[in-house]
């Protein structure tokens, strides 16, 4: 084999171990992106889920107010008459 052609392969072998090196960092960086966005997202979540829960907790709260009121307002009429 000439000279030349075990140049060309050395360099056909280091090119290829370069890209699939390249190749696997730039996948296992892209794979720890996706999993810190995951994580991110979830918390987003567990917080909508928490500030609706809270939501309904504070209507159920308002209505039992409006009640409430509602009782004092009718033993004051009961009252004045």
């Amino acid at each position: 084999m000439s000279e030349s052609v075990i140049v060309a392969l050395i360099g056909l072998i280091g090119s290829a171990a370069g890209s699939l090196g390249g190749i696997l960092v730039s996948a296992r960086l892209t794979q720890y992106r996706l999993e810190q966005l995951e994580e991110k997202v979830q918390a987003h979540n567990r917080l909508i889920e928490r500030t609706y829960r809270l939501e309904e907790r504070s209507e159920v709260q308002e209505e039992k107010l409006r009640v409430v009121n509602h009782r004092i307002g009718d033993l004051e009429e009961a009252m004045r008459t």
